[in-house]
């Protein structure tokens, strides 16, 4: 049987360190703060950002919400993402994706500034991540990372596959584990005889949004199998990509939905608006 990988245990950790840190930059005359948007009024969304509140209340991050109408202009939204790169208070802007219809996502990234890009979706930011030089990695993929140090997983020399070719997981977990010396293959919808690819895995990065869409004849006896899914069984049970029940037999390791990946992406993402704010002001 897989070893559990227990997000909430590893995002707690995280959560105490960042916690401590904002105490003493606080001492030091820098209170941390994030803004978070959120347009229109998808349930999921608002979950999320609830969540990322609860959070920053948690660590001692001041946060600001604007809940603007799905009637919201991309001018009146680009307007206030300027307003806040111009906020003092503010270190760190997350938009909350999905948009309305209408709105156009990658500008509204792009009019983040840099600095203030806690999501690290900036075409600045991606560049960086890529040539190695980043000051803030995208939340899930660094948490995936974390998960895997958190249990002395070796990345270096291994066989490292990501199923998923995503902007926001699939192609920044790439390169995160290329930076870490994995050997990396990116499997996507088009990638002949994925089940013998994924086969080759020594650690097994499923982000695609299929409930049930990675079973054991995929997975490599003793693999880790990260699984970054966030999807609905046909009970409406929330699950993730990988049929849990019949890799856990066959893993290394594996990690829960819930449980598992979820946790970890609100954690870095307070890690990411600590950074900002201690780059903001020198310290």
């Amino acid at each position: 049987m897989a070893k559990i990988i227990d997000g909430k245990k590893v995002s707690a950790a995280v959560r105490a360190q960042v916690r401590d840190e904002v105490v003493e930059l606080v001492k030091r005359g820098v209170q941390p703060g994030l803004a978070v948007v959120i347009v229109g009024n998808d349930p999921a969304s608002r979950t999320y950002v609830n969540n990322k509140k609860k959070a920053c209340a948690d660590t001692g991050i001041y946060s600001e919400e604007y809940a603007l109408p799905e009637t919201t202009t991309q001018e009146e939204l680009l307007a206030l993402v300027d307003q806040l790169n111009h906020k003092k208070e503010i270190n760190g802007i997350l938009v909350q994706s999905p948009l309305p219809r209408g709105l156009d996502e990658e500008a509204v990234v792009e009019a983040i500034a840099p600095e203030k890009d806690v999501d690290a979706f900036h075409p600045d930011n991606v560049g960086r991540i890529m040539i190695g030089n980043y000051h803030f990695l995208p939340c899930t993929p660094a948490g995936v990372i974390e998960l895997l140090q958190s249990e002395q997983i070796e990345i270096a020399s291994k066989n490292c596959v990501v199923i998923g070719r995503s902007n926001i997981v699939g192609k920044p977990m790439a390169m995160l584990l290329l930076h870490h010396n994995g050997t990396v293959t990116i499997c996507h919808s088009r990638t002949k005889d994925l089940k013998a690819v994924c086969r080759q895995a020594d650690i097994l990065v499923s982000a695609v949004g299929k409930a049930g869409f990675v079973t054991a004849d995929m997975v490599k006896p003793g693999a880790a199998v990260i699984d970054v899914g966030m999807n609905r069984n046909s009970e409406g049970k929330l699950c993730g990509d990988v049929d849990y029940a019949a890799v856990e037999k066959l893993a290394g390791y594996i990690t829960p939905v819930p449980g598992g990946v979820g946790p970890m992406t609100i954690a870095m993402l307070l890690r990411n608006t600590l950074t900002a704010a201690k780059l903001q002001n020198n310290q």
